[in-house]
């Protein structure tokens, strides 16, 4: 039975009209599945701040020890190249003394006085020789012992700064057994959120996010005003965010907001 025209302009009112549902519905499934995304998004957060620096703490500890361990690796050589110029140093001055007792020897089978001279002063260069080797043993030595103390400096910082290590990666072990269950799945409970929203929002809410100082990009309007800038609201705005047709932004801070009733819903759920 063909209809009416009164019956086709009520049939295309309620299309309109269940168009138009559809639409607000959309928009309230976006908000919601935005502010759940922000609050499992916050609590991954949380649990990252629980474990705080304690990473950057452990890396800092292992470079602090690898630099102690080459320090004390290159006190070693240096002690080894001391040792051997104190044993060239010793080698000379024996072969200085051989030197002398061979000139001595020559001295007493001298013809003339040039000879004897000559012996003279090669003793003399001689023992300047020995002499400059005991006054270079001595300054070794010295250094030596100098190392050697900085070294015993070297390895107590180096066993303390293991038992600092040790004792974080205790702390960041066990942390991280605690927390690391709940944040694998309030990541993937964080990837379903995502899935929920289409790609436009999803960059807007990543961008925002990234450069809010603590990490909200979803707020609740808290007594007339942004949740995360606490600027006030007009009352226009406040009224389009309740009627859940748009996604409404704070003029002042760019998050996104939502009213009480989203807020509940998505608490509701949880």
């Amino acid at each position: 039975m063909a209809k009416t025209a009164k019956e086709k302009v009520d049939s295309k009112a309620k299309e309109k009209g269940a168009e138009k549902h559809d639409e607000e519905i959309t928009v309230e499934r976006k908000l919601l599945a935005l502010y759940k995304l922000q609050q499992t998004d916050t609590q991954i957060d949380r649990i990252r701040i629980v474990r705080g620096e304690l990473p950057l703490e452990v890396q800092d500890l292992e470079d602090e020890i690898i630099g102690l361990e080459t320090r004390v690796q290159n006190y070693q050589d240096e002690i080894e190249s001391l040792n051997k110029q104190i044993s060239d140093k010793n080698t000379a001055i024996k072969n200085s003394g051989e030197m002398i007792k061979k000139y001595e020897g020559q001295q007493m089978n001298v013809r003339n006085n040039r000879e004897y001279d000559s012996l003279s002063k090669e003793i003399e260069f001689q023992n300047l020789e020995i002499q400059l080797s005991e006054k270079r043993i001595k300054e070794f030595t010295q250094k030596l012992e100098v190392i050697n103390e900085e070294i015993a400096k070297a390895n107590a910082e180096l066993e303390e700064r293991k038992g600092d290590l040790d004792i974080k990666k205790a702390e960041l072990t066990d942390i991280v057994a605690e927390t690391e269950k709940e944040e694998t799945d309030l990541v993937d409970n964080s990837h379903e959120n995502q899935k929920l929203i289409e790609e436009r929002l999803l960059t807007a809410y990543k961008r925002i996010r990234k450069n809010a100082r603590n990490g909200l990009a979803v707020v609740q309007i808290e007594r007339d005003a942004c949740g995360g800038c606490f600027n006030t609201i007009p009352p226009q705005h406040q009224l389009d965010i309740r009627m859940h047709k748009k996604i409404i932004v704070c003029e002042y801070c760019g998050r996104i907001l939502v009213d009480s009733e989203i807020v509940n819903t998505v608490q509701g759920d949880n």
